[in-house]
């Protein structure tokens, strides 16, 4: 610290407040302490920081699945919003479904001295009412909002109202749908707002069919709706089985969408450039992102009325995969 003061000229104090990211330090002052500490190699001591300011300046994320779309984008997210509020992030993924993994991986991230936790909590754990230790902020990101802890998600409700009644106003008798996982909550309350959906409008709620979100099992199940002659809308839950949809009807002669309208979930980027434009849910997965960094960054700051529950409306995109029904 000393030398990086000698290099900018300025006292070890300044040296100081700029390492902590005070606000009182003038830009040009500020520039030229931090182009010392570039040449010098210098990195702040996080320990003594933290005896300082009470932080150690880092989040922790906890997720299942970072490879699933909506996990990775929520998790992309939350890095550029902490970096943003110049807050590093630390990974930990839970190894099972289970409240003990969910623990172990919170207790895991504690003795590596976070400031708060996001908990991407899209799969259902084995039990209804998780309890995480004390002595740290926690924010859950598509997860029950049952929970007595902040949460932010995406209102799948009003996501899967809106494609459906889109189906439904475009004169289709019913629309059938491909769900997600079990295990899923996203899945589970699409499910269910599909099923409510149907019966507020007066129309015949047909059988409930399954995927695991991938391209492969919207095949399958497409290949089960191509052989029944009165499908002729269908909402998967999420774009890539809606792919597999598409593959699966095409295959067997029928048009989309001329003979079968398809929906799905996310609008993921390439949904716009499959062979048939595909109508989806736009999810904004920045904003979930952004909501879980804000509500954290409000619970360390000691903010008593801080917002608790955020929920993030999606956008039906129509695209060329929807159209009324022929004849």
């Amino acid at each position: 610290m000393a030398d990086v003061a000698a290099m900018a000229g300025v006292s070890s104090q300044t040296v100081s407040r700029v390492a902590n990211n005070r606000d009182n330090v003038d830009a040009a002052t500020r520039e030229r302490v931090l182009d010392a500490m570039k040449m010098l190699g210098y990195r702040p001591n996080t320990a003594a920081r933290a005896l300082v300011t009470g932080r150690f300046g880092t989040l922790g994320v906890i997720s299942f699945d970072i490879s699933a779309h909506g996990n990775a984008r929520t998790f992309a997210a939350i890095s550029e919003a902490a970096r943003e509020a110049d807050f590093f992030v630390n990974f930990m993924g839970a190894r099972a479904q289970t409240e003990a993994a969910v623990r172990q991986a919170f207790q895991q991230l504690m003795v590596q001295s976070v400031d708060g936790i996001v908990l991407i909590e899209s799969q259902i754990l084995d039990t209804p009412d998780l309890r995480l230790p004390t002595g740290v902020p926690v924010v859950f990101a598509d997860g029950d909002t049952g929970h007595r802890y902040a949460n932010v998600d995406i209102d799948q409700a009003e996501g899967t109202r809106s494609a459906v009644d889109h189906l439904l106003g475009l004169g289709h008798r019913t629309v059938w749908h491909i769900a997600g996982p079990r295990d899923s909550y996203a899945a589970r309350r699409r499910a269910e707002a599909w099923h409510r959906t149907l019966r507020d409008r007066g129309a015949a709620v047909p059988p409930l069919l399954y995927g695991d979100w991938s391209a492969a099992s919207g095949y399958r199940a497409g290949r089960e709706l191509a052989a029944r002659p009165e499908v002729t809308a269908v909402f998967a839950a999420n774009d890539q089985m809606a792919l597999g949809v598409l593959r699966a009807l095409h295959e067997a002669g029928r048009r989309v969408p001329d003979d079968v309208s398809v929906t799905g979930f996310d609008d993921i980027p390439e949904a716009e450039y499959f062979t048939t434009p595909l109508t989806t849910v736009r999810q904004d997965f920045d904003a979930v992102g952004r909501h879980c960094v804000a509500l954290l960054i409000d619970q360390i700051g000691g903010e008593t009325g801080a917002v608790r529950q955020k929920s993030v409306a999606p956008v039906l995109v129509v695209r060329e995969s929807t159209a009324p029904p022929a004849g």
